[in-house]
């Protein structure tokens, strides 16, 4: 039996692990993708670290295909090595709930009421292990307007175009009619979010998600930068989406 989570207190921080990662097969046929190794940790354990390294240390995790394994393995209290402080975990488990997954926008408004607001946002399966998670960063955009504030990078062979432009001004478009000839970038799934865009007019879900509705998270991102409500930073560091076999032996074969 798991032990009891050691803290009642909101969240900092979310990170998505619920994915069936169809593109990983036949790797997920029998382990969830967050916990594929890169270079001797799993996928999930590297942002968790990123975290524990600017002293955010209450972290939830969402969990859908395979699940039960991710608490089994990390627990309610993780206990990092090279001196880190332990991260205390808290888990949405979305497939023990309702039978399936819910998306990222679905998986948000159900964990929201244990969220802090203005939380940080990363992916279980993305491989950054230099990003900062810069406390004065989140202090800089809970005094902004914004809704959401996201890390973009340089695009990968694998997404050529990009998913949004970045204006001088820090402003996001996401439509060609915006952004004119604005670089485009790919979002990282690195971001930090306020509970608001998880409420109308932006999303209809109603808080904690009970019913477990399915939702994106784009919708809701695009319809916030067509009103000016999320900014954004280029982050240029090393980042890999995970996403095949092929990229995750690639990622593995290179120096740490």
């Amino acid at each position: 039996m798991l032990p009891s989570t050691p803290s009642l207190a909101p969240a900092q921080a979310m990170l998505l692990a619920a994915g069936r990662g169809n593109r990983m097969r036949p790797l997920t046929d029998a382990t969830p993708k967050p916990l594929l190794e890169v270079h001797g940790r799993p996928l999930l354990e590297w942002p968790m670290r990123a975290l524990a390294t600017q002293g955010v240390n209450r972290v939830l995790v969402n969990t859908g295909w395979l699940g039960a394994q991710i608490p089994a393995r990390f627990g309610a209290l993780y206990r990092h090595d090279g001196g880190l402080p332990p991260t205390q975990l808290h888990y949405s488990e979305e497939e023990a709930d309702f039978g399936f997954a819910l998306e990222t926008a679905g998986g948000i408004a159900r964990a929201l009421p244990r969220l802090e607001d203005g939380f940080w946002l990363a992916a279980g399966d993305v491989y950054a292990p230099d990003f900062v998670f810069d406390a004065d960063a989140r202090v800089r955009f809970l005094a902004s307007s914004a809704l959401a504030h996201l890390w973009l990078v340089p695009n990968p062979a694998h997404n050529a175009v990009g998913d949004f432009a970045l204006a001088p001004d820090g402003l996001l478009h996401a439509t060609a009619a915006d952004d004119g000839n604005l670089p485009r970038y790919t979002y990282s799934t690195i971001g930090l979010f306020r509970h608001a865009l998880f409420a109308p007019p932006w999303c209809s879900i109603p808080p904690g998600n009970p019913q477990g509705a399915v939702a994106p998270l784009a919708p809701l991102l695009r319809a916030a930068m067509a009103q000016g409500l999320v900014t954004g930073s280029l982050y240029t560091g090393r980042w890999t989406d995970v996403g095949t076999p092929e990229r995750l032996a690639e990622l593995n074969a290179t120096p740490r």
